[in-house]
């Protein structure tokens, strides 16, 4: 009797994309006739030893195997060679479709193929739908990626020896970063060249029957006036009878609308990350990622919560639009819902290839999603959600009054706001706006002056650079792109250009020699206007309106010339070091101040006979609370924030966030600390029962 043959194993469509975590969730999606597996981003690059670039054949790159991609390059052709078919769905930027390009190459699949799958976010619809609709690997879109490739590895394979040379081994140099440092460096010198100027405030206090309000002086007979020095405030006091009434004139009662900002791009993503929840840019990136790639909900399964977080577009979809207005009239009521679809307007230079960055589903509520959800994920997930909700709801309504105070032609102004109608602010309110009522004031009443208080200030110089406001920057600059911002930060402080001090961004001495080399030798590359127009040449090239060897062409001829006067130019840097005080605790030797990878340290002077180091501590002039023997040292955690603790550590284990002071608490004894808040240094107890507010440093008297 004949035996039966085994029916034949069904072969399995291969879908390849870049994230094991989103492999899990896709596979999920499309059902058991699939196979997905990860590339775990590029597999194929420039070689590290090498520059990897044939200068002779129009650019041409070297590209070879990622080192240690090895067993996952075998898994792909493993798997590709059992499959029906292979997808490639990596992410759908230009990262993403040079990776499916690599890929393809790798696996001698056919890149004119129809092979290219996109999703703009991890959700079942829009996996299965992409499917539906697959494409050939767009080249342009490649050829962009590659010449933004090539053009930073000339540039920073060509920069770095020389830095490597005539200043300290380890550094590096690039096309944004270089920008960014430049920015820093430019704030940094405006802040110490600035000169404060004078100038002069008079507020008063008036009260209309028992009703007080608060008015500033504006300006004299009609016309606008500054107060420069206190010789003028006298001026305008001397004008003034204080048991004389003042008069109300040109009331202006009107109703304000104020308008919902557009859902998150990545720039603005980050921005407002770093204000309200103190995120870093690499660390809200890489929290987006996470809810991009899909989190596990239970008997839902693995779902992408929010839409691709790499985007430039103020854009969301129609029906994304749609649910939102069902979401608030259900929630909120009809009033709350925008009557018709809200358009946003993109910057001149957005690609727009994507959506903003919207929760996926309305309907999923920060707060149902707490329990799946870890507190940076909720936090930042509550963030998008809100401000994409708030973009589609209706604006917020407020009465305002504006009122002149006048007496012998002083003329002092109030204003008022009260909130009608909370529209947008009720899920997501940027400003917190509050309300400043005054008492009915009509053209001609009457109002006594209470009392005024006449003050001197001085103008301040510009904040220096928190990673929002540079994300800001180089955004509005048309310096680099969406995915380019966390990792330039990321790397100026890595290579310690600059340093965190609170949010701040300050330049070190270091990244100020590495941008005065680089502004003197390579001025195109830390010429701002220069970097944009290549990031617009760029996307020339991904719209197919460029060639990308021709650009590649026009920007690296100025610049090898440069290279050239710069090789034999350049002086070698002498980074002298500072006698620390004090002598080798092991040999006797001088010890000396030396700069290093991650700041100034103490080395001796003997070096490399001797290598005894000491990191340098910064006393605050207490003596330890706790142990009364050690002296309280500035430290610094891993995440780069400010403490305080005792030099004698571990011996003692004394610790605050805030700087303690040689000063003890009237009521309980305890240590007191200065504590930074709006108004300036407020001194209070750890144990909540002192307080002392901040002063005014000059008030006229």
């Amino acid at each position: 009797m004949p035996t039966k043959s085994k029916p034949k194993k069904r072969k399995k469509t291969l879908v390849i994309v870049e994230s094991p975590a989103k492999a899990k969730t896709i596979e999920k999606y499309l059902g058991r006739n699939y196979r997905v597996i990860a590339s775990k981003g590029h597999i194929r690059d420039l070689p590290k030893s090498q520059m990897g670039i044939d200068f002779d054949h129009d650019y041409k790159p070297k590209y070879i195997s990622i080192r240690g991609k090895g067993d996952t390059i075998k898994e792909l052709k493993s798997e590709a060679k059992k499959a029906k078919d292979v997808y490639l769905a990596s992410d759908p930027d230009r990262e993403g479709e040079a990776i499916a390009w690599h890929v393809a190459h790798a696996l001698n699949l056919d890149d004119t193929a129809k092979n290219r799958v996109t999703f703009n976010e991890v959700t079942k619809d829009a996996v299965k739908n992409s499917f539906k609709n697959p494409r050939a690997i767009d080249m342009d879109t490649v050829n962009a990626q590659q010449a933004r490739r090539i053009l930073d590895r000339i540039v920073g394979y060509s920069l770095s020896p020389i830095l490597w040379d005539k200043v300290k081994k380890g550094l590096s140099a690039g096309r944004v970063q270089s920008v960014a440092l430049k920015l820093v460096i430019d704030r940094e010198k405006e802040i110490k060249n600035f000169k404060p100027e004078e100038y002069w405030t008079i507020d008063a206090e008036f009260k209309k029957k028992t009703k007080a309000f608060k008015a500033q002086f504006w300006g004299v007979d009609g016309k606008k006036q500054d107060l420069p020095n206190n010789e003028a405030v006298q001026k305008v006091l001397a004008k003034i009878d204080k048991k004389q009434a003042f008069q109300v004139n040109n009331v202006v009662k009107r109703e304000r609308r104020r308008q919902p900002a557009a859902p998150f791009t990545t720039s603005t993503m980050q921005q407002e990350a770093n204000k309200r929840l103190n995120y870093r840019t690499r660390r809200t990136m890489s929290i987006a990622q996470q809810l991009y790639e899909g989190i596990s909900l239970g008997k839902q399964g693995t779902v992408g919560l929010i839409t691709y977080m790499r985007t430039d577009s103020k854009r969301t979809s129609p029906i994304a639009q749609a649910e939102a207005s069902k979401f608030l009239n259900e929630k909120y009521g009809k009033e709350y819902a925008a009557k018709g679809a809200r358009h946003f307007k993109n910057q001149e230079d957005a690609q727009d290839a994507h959506e903003a960055i919207r929760p996926t589903s309305v309907y999923r509520t920060p707060e149902s999603l707490k329990d799946v959800l870890t507190t940076e994920q909720y936090r930042l997930y509550k963030l998008i959600w809100s401000r994409f909700l708030a973009s589609e709801m209706t604006p917020a309504v407020y009465d305002t009054v504006r009122a002149d105070i006048e007496q012998n032609g002083v003329i002092f102004r109030t204003t008022g706001s009260k909130m009608k109608f909370a529209g947008f602010t009720k899920v997501y309110d940027n400003l917190q706006e509050k309300n400043v009522e005054l008492p009915e004031l009509d053209d001609g009443d009457q109002v006594k002056l209470a009392k005024s208080d006449n003050k001197q200030h001085f103008t301040l110089p510009p904040a220096r650079y928190t990673e929002a406001s540079l994300v800001h920057t180089l955004e509005e600059n048309g310096v680099g792109r969406p995915s380019t911002y966390a990792p330039t930060i990321d790397t100026i402080q890595r290579r310690y250009y600059v340093k965190l001090e609170g949010k701040a961004i300050v330049p070190t001495e270091l990244g100020e020699i590495v941008d005065n080399l680089i502004e003197k030798f390579f001025p195109d590359i830390v010429n701002i206007d220069f970097t944009a127009q290549l990031e617009s040449d760029l996307d020339s090239i991904e719209a197919g309106k460029k060639n990308w060897v021709k650009v590649i062409d026009e920007y690296y001829h100025p610049f090898k010339k440069e290279l050239d006067k710069a090789e034999s130019g350049i002086q070698k840097v002498q980074i002298k070091d500072e006698p620390a005080g004090f002598n080798c605790d092991i040999c006797g030797a001088p010890m000396v101040i030396k700069m290093g990878r991650y700041g100034k340290f103490y080395a001796c002077s003997r070096f490399p006979d001797c290598r005894n180091t000491k990191a340098i501590v910064k006393k605050v002039g207490v003596i330890c609370p706790k142990c009364g023997k050690g002296d309280v040292v500035e430290k610094k955690s891993k995440r780069n924030r400010k403490f305080y603790g005792c030099s004698r550590y571990p011996d003692c284990d004394f610790v605050s966030w805030d700087k303690p002071i040689n000063r003890v608490c009237p009521n309980d004894g305890h240590f007191l600390v200065e504590k930074k808040n709006k108004k300036g240094l407020v001194i209070l107890c750890p144990n909540g029962d002192y307080k002392e507010e901040p002063k005014e440093e000059q008030t006229a008297k």
